[in-house]
């Protein structure tokens, strides 16, 4: 995302620029969902906490600070949400076998069918880590932020994340071994 034009957006949504706040909206609609998805494991819980996150940016443009990112902004208040959903439903999102997983294409058969075993591995090993550990690796392995970023947006210190990233991968690391065992 282009951090100059997010801070122009911004700007223009203050003045109360509805386009603005649309244009917004459509350039992380999808970053949202997808981080509030990773942690939830739910359409229907994701799109609701979307719309959540997008009713508290509107409501809370005036606190953000444009000498930050604005994505890393957005998303640490997608993935706070997503942490208050789960912890007022007091439980861990379920194991859901029904995940739908895209195969490469054009691969050969045999390279889409063991690229496809190792994908449903990899979601059933991360649908059963906690949410703070799925947090922190969707952040750095699917969102592709930085430890810097990822501090940012779960506010913590830099250094833990680096120490929450190395415990989440070695417990990734272990459910997938158990796995490919069963």
């Amino acid at each position: 995302m282009d951090d100059a034009a997010d801070r122009l957006l911004v700007e223009r949504c203050r003045h109360g620029d509805a386009a603005a706040f649309a244009e917004l909206v459509v350039r992380y609609q999808r970053p949202v969902y997808n981080a509030a998805w990773w942690v939830l494991r739910s359409a229907d819980d994701a799109a609701d906490v979307a719309q959540d996150v997008f009713v508290k940016v509107a409501e809370r443009l005036d606190d953000y600070d444009p000498q930050h990112r604005f994505f890393s902004w957005i998303y640490r208040i997608a993935v706070n949400e997503s942490l208050d959903r789960l912890r007022r439903g007091e439980r861990e999102s379920p194991l859901d076998d029904d995940v739908e997983i895209e195969d490469e294409a054009g691969a050969d058969p045999e390279s889409r069918a063991s690229s496809s075993e190792e994908s449903r591995h990899l979601e059933r090993a991360l649908r059963a880590l906690s949410s703070t550990d799925r947090a922190v690796i969707t952040l750095r392995h699917y969102a592709e932020l930085s430890y810097r970023d990822i501090a940012q947006t779960l506010d913590i210190d830099e250094k833990t994340v680096k120490s929450r990233l190395f415990d989440a991968r070695a417990r990734l690391k272990d459910r997938l071994a158990d796995l490919r065992k069963a």
